[in-house]
């Protein structure tokens, strides 16, 4: 993607449970569009035909419905005790997501907009933004968030985890760190972080 010097595009990712999507809504309340990675991709492994055509010839026709409805519970089961699988499904799907991205991008006029991606830094997509913002909470927080929220048990979501580049080596690549700890209050930092972006973008 091209350089925009009236805008800045940010990237925002952390593990499973660590508030990446409430860090987001933060930046929407303000009034900055939010690209939804994840979300996005659920929605082309739907709506994108050939997409479907390919998830069926790794996965079986099972995976979708006779109504063409995806089965995200079985689909989830095979590619989190698989890692080849899980591979071969991010590579069908990551391509359709950022082309989704990319036309979103161009149609925003906001002087910052933001994508949540889980998996940023793991595909490598955090290169087509100016910056990134990593979001980091302790793991046993991480566990019990996701834990209630999914009503998964704890084996379950350690395993979602263990898929995950671990923090140490995304503080390396993160322009940006906000701990959504309950310790640290979380809107004091987002104000922080934006600051910082804006004088950014005011340089350029």
């Amino acid at each position: 993607m091209e350089i925009n010097k009236d805008k800045l595009r940010i990237g925002v990712t952390g593990g499973i449970g660590t508030g990446k999507t409430t860090v987001c809504k933060i930046f929407e309340a303000m009034g900055y569009p939010v690209f939804y990675a994840d979300t996005e991709a659920k929605n082309v492994m739907v709506d994108n035909k050939d997409l479907v055509e390919d998830i069926k010839g790794i996965f079986g026709a099972e995976v979708y419905s006779k109504e063409g409805k995806l089965d995200r519970v079985y689909l989830s089961r095979i590619v989190f005790q698989d890692r080849d699988k899980l591979d071969k499904l991010n590579a069908l799907v990551h391509p359709a997501t950022i082309k989704a991205y990319e036309n979103w991008e161009r149609q925003q006029q906001a002087e910052l907009t933001f994508k949540e991606a889980a998996l940023l830094f793991e595909t490598g997509t955090y290169k087509l933004s100016d910056y990134n913002i990593l979001i980091v909470a302790p793991q046993e927080l991480r566990i019990k968030r996701v834990m209630e929220r999914d009503q998964l048990t704890r084996e379950a979501v350690l395993a979602r985890i263990d898929k995950q580049m671990i923090d140490e080596e995304k503080r390396k690549l993160a322009d940006f760190v906000i701990d959504n700890d309950e310790i640290h209050a979380l809107i004091p930092q987002v104000l922080k972080v934006r600051a910082r972006l804006l004088a950014q973008l005011k340089a350029r």
